[in-house]
């Protein structure tokens, strides 16, 4: 069997957990080896993600040709100023990145089990 290269295909990853988390730390990873690969590399940082805009893997991608995105609200709400260290953007943005990859995934926190 041949191996199809994954080279051009569009990877969209959206992340909504802190710096450091799980969460964060595996999405970055994914878009490490997703780059790699030569795929499009589109990552959207929404809630508490924000905070990880600066970071220095995450800008270290970025300049391996990641996309970087982040939800502008979420920014506004925690006090985090728009820079030019990514793009910050709306829900529709991220809806038209759910669209138009090849595959999506997120990373989010665990939910708390409810009370019984």
């Amino acid at each position: 069997m041949r191996r199809v290269s994954p080279r051009g295909l569009k990877l969209g990853i959206l992340i909504s957990t802190r710096p450091g988390t799980a969460g964060f730390v595996h999405g970055l990873r994914l878009a490490e080896a997703a780059l790699s690969e030569g795929l499009e590399v589109y990552l959207y940082c929404i809630d508490d993600a924000v905070h990880g805009v600066s970071d220095a893997g995450l800008q270290t991608l970025r300049a391996r040709g990641l996309r970087l995105f982040a939800c502008a609200y979420g920014a506004q709400r925690r006090g985090i100023p728009r820079t030019d260290l990514a793009t910050f953007a709306g829900l529709t943005l991220l809806n038209d990145l759910i669209g138009g990859t090849d595959r999506f995934v997120s990373f989010n926190s665990a939910a708390a089990a409810p009370a019984p």
